[in-house]
C-alpha cells in the first residue's frame, strides 16, 4: 500500500481547526506508505510470538509479564512524547511494545480471569469507538496526517492500543469459532484488508475509517503468520519455534527502520526540507 491508501486524507467535510495543547511543528506519526503496512504488520507477528515466548521462558505468568511489558511500554511511550517530530526507532518500538502489550491484555482476560471472548471482542470495540468520538469531538478530525499536539497524539496511541487489543479478542473469536487453522485464518484476513481496499478505491469508503479497519485487521493477519511460523508442525505449523520467529522477524523491523531512518521515506514533505528537531 502507497501513500494514496487507507488514511492518505482527511474525511470528507472535515477541516483541520486550530489544535488545542502543546503545538509541534512535526507530525509524529509516518506517512500512510508500503513500509508502514509491511512493519506494522511484522509488529503485530512480534506481539504474538513474543507474547508466548515471554510467558514460556519468563515464567512470571500473564499477570506478572503483562505489568512488567506495561512498564517498559509507558517508558516508551514517554520518550515519543518527548521527541519533537516522528523518529522511526522510537515509534516503531512503541508499536511493537503496544502490539505485545495488547496481545497480554487479551489472553490476559481470557486465560486468567475466563471472559468470554465474545465479551472482551465487544468491550474492547466499545472502548475504540470510545476513543475514535472523544478524539473527533475534541479535535474534528481523526486523520494521523495531523498528529501534531500531545492531545491528538494522546488519542492516537490510546486508539492503537485498543485496535491490538480488539484485533487480538475478535482474531482469536473467529480462529476458535471457524477453527479454519493458521494458513487459512491468515488468508481470510488478507482477504478482508483487500476488501477494505477495495472498498476505499472503488467505492468510495472514507480513507480515515480504511485506514483503521485495516490497521485492526492487521492484527489477526499477523498472530495467524506469527502462530504459522512458530508452532509445532502436529499442530498445524512451521515448527520454527518462538525464539526464531521473533528474531527473524525483529531483524526485518530493525532493517527497515534504519532504511527509513536514514532515507526518510516515510516522512511527511515539510519535515523531509528542514532540520530534524531534537
Amino acid at each position: 500500500m502507497t501513500a494514496d491508501l487507507p488514511g492518505a486524507v482527511e474525511a470528507p467535510g472535515t477541516s483541520r481547526p486550530a489544535p488545542t495543547g502543546r503545538r509541534l511543528r512535526w507530525n509524529k506519526v509516518p506517512e500512510v506508505t508500503a513500509y508502514f503496512w509491511v512493519i506494522k504488520v511484522l509488529c503485530t507477528t512480534v506481539g504474538e510470538t513474543a507474547d508466548d515466548l515471554l510467558n514460556e521462558k519468563l515464567g512470571l505468568g500473564l499477570t506478572g509479564v503483562s505489568l512488567l511489558m506495561s512498564v517498559v511500554l509507558v517508558a516508551v511511550l514517554v520518550a515519543q512524547f518527548r521527541t519533537r517530530a516522528y523518529r522511526p526507532g522510537i515509534y516503531w518500538l512503541a508499536v511493537a511494545l503496544i502490539s505485545i502489550v495488547g496481545t497480554l491484555i487479551s489472553d490476559h482476560l481470557t486465560d486468567n480471569l475466563g471472559v468470554p471472548l465474545e465479551t472482551s471482542t465487544l468491550a474492547f470495540a466499545v472502548a475504540l469507538v470510545v476513543v475514535f468520538v472523544a478524539w473527533y469531538r475534541s479535535e474534528r478530525t481523526l486523520s494521523i496526517h495531523h498528529v501534531d499536539t500531545t492531545r491528538r497524539e494522546s488519542f492516537y496511541w490510546l486508539a492503537v492500543l485498543f485496535t491490538f487489543a480488539l484485533g487480538t479478542a475478535a482474531g482469536d473469536l473467529v480462529a476458535e469459532r471457524m477453527d479454519l487453522g493458521y494458513w487459512l485464518s491468515a488468508g481470510l484476513f488478507a482477504l478482508a484488508i483487500a476488501a477494505v481496499a477495495v472498498a476505499h478505491f472503488a467505492l468510495g469508503l472514507d480513507a480515515v475509517w480504511s485506514f483503521w479497519i485495516a490497521y485492526i485487521l492487521t492484527r489477526p493477519l499477523g498472530a495467524s503468520i506469527g502462530d504459522y511460523l512458530s508452532q509445532p508442525t502436529a499442530d498445524g505449523g512451521l515448527g520454527l519455534g518462538t525464539v526464531l520467529t521473533s528474531v527473524l522477524f525483529l531483524a526485518v523491523i530493525l532493517g527497515l527502520v534504519v532504511f527509513l531512518t536514514v532515507t526518510r521515506r516515510d516522512v511527511s514533505d515539510p519535515e523531509r526540507l528542514t532540520p530534524q528537531a531534537s
